[in-house]
């Protein structure tokens, strides 16, 4: 089989192409449009680069965004107040809250507190619960992203050995349950796997690896199984460029499908905010 690198913006470019034209009929329809809210705490230039990305994707979409900055000095109880007035105003049909946040906020509580039918990012526990059954509209976007470059690939799921490295809320554990749902044979790995030394073993199995931990380099091109598919999430600077959790030029020799960092999920997470923020507006007008 032809190995390829997994064009993250070409995949995006088709979500957004189909979600401007969704967005064109539901103005027919309802009179107006989806709009997102996103805020900022504090002086976060972790996620500058997502806001800008959101404005560009938001604005080719047509959907009206808005950005709300926070002094980093904002209370947990006062932000909530802000999140319950923003879920009660029916100018914002989306709401975001950009990570990381200040250390004195609790995201999990920020997560509960914003309305279900305007979370965008698929984190509030009535989303997380739904998507054990399966149905959930709306999902985390990272997750969802990572799907979307899954199936870019044609490949049948049915039966495929996945593996998860990172376990956490936004993405392993939304991600397995996904991957669950398409009949695969899924395994999560975490540090407990890592500490007993057997994460190689587990990653040479992987038909389908999915790694998101934030450690450059920490899968090795070597342990890549022939044939895999191979999702990057990782971000990290090393000399002064973005690079992955994964060896990409030794795991590319022997992946039939890998993402590369930047350019590969990063879009298309961009892309599914977008089609939440679409979804929650479904949501709120009945469709």
């Amino acid at each position: 089989m032809l190995k390829q690198t997994l064009d993250g913006k070409a995949i995006a470019g088709r979500i957004t192409d189909a979600l401007r034209l969704e967005v064109e009929r539901l103005k027919a329809k309802h009179g107006r449009g989806p709009s997102l809210l996103t805020v900022q705490v504090g002086m976060q230039s972790a996620s500058d680069l997502y806001v800008r990305s959101q404005m560009k994707a938001a604005e080719k979409v047509g959907i009206t965004y808005h950005l709300e900055r926070l002094p980093e000095t904002i209370t947990q109880a006062e932000l909530i107040r802000k999140i319950q007035e923003w879920n009660h105003d029916p100018h914002y049909t989306g709401i975001t809250i950009q990570l990381p946040l200040p250390k004195s906020i609790d995201a999990r509580e920020l997560s509960a507190a914003v309305d279900p039918k305007k979370d965008v990012e698929g984190v509030h526990p009535q989303h997380i619960g739904q998507a054990m059954f399966g149905w959930s509209r709306i999902g985390t976007c990272t997750s969802l992203a990572i799907m979307e470059l899954i199936k870019a690939t044609g490949a049948s799921l049915y039966g495929k050995e996945a593996v998860i490295v990172g376990n956490s809320e936004l993405i392993g554990k939304p991600v397995s349950l996904m991957l669950l749902d398409n009949f695969c044979t899924t395994t999560i790995c975490h540090l407990g796997t890592a500490d007993r030394g057997r994460l190689r073993e587990h990653v040479q199995r992987a038909e389908i690896l999915v790694v998101a931990v934030g450690k450059p380099h920490l899968i090795k091109g070597s342990w890549i199984r022939p044939g895999a598919i191979v999702i990057d999430v990782g971000t990290s600077y090393v000399d002064g460029h973005l690079t992955g959790d994964v060896e990409f030029e030794e795991a590319r020799k022997v992946a039939d499908y890998i993402t590369p960092v930047p350019g590969g999920v990063g879009p298309v997470v961009v892309a599914t905010l977008m089609r939440n923020t679409v979804e929650t507006f479904k949501l709120q007008a009945g469709a």
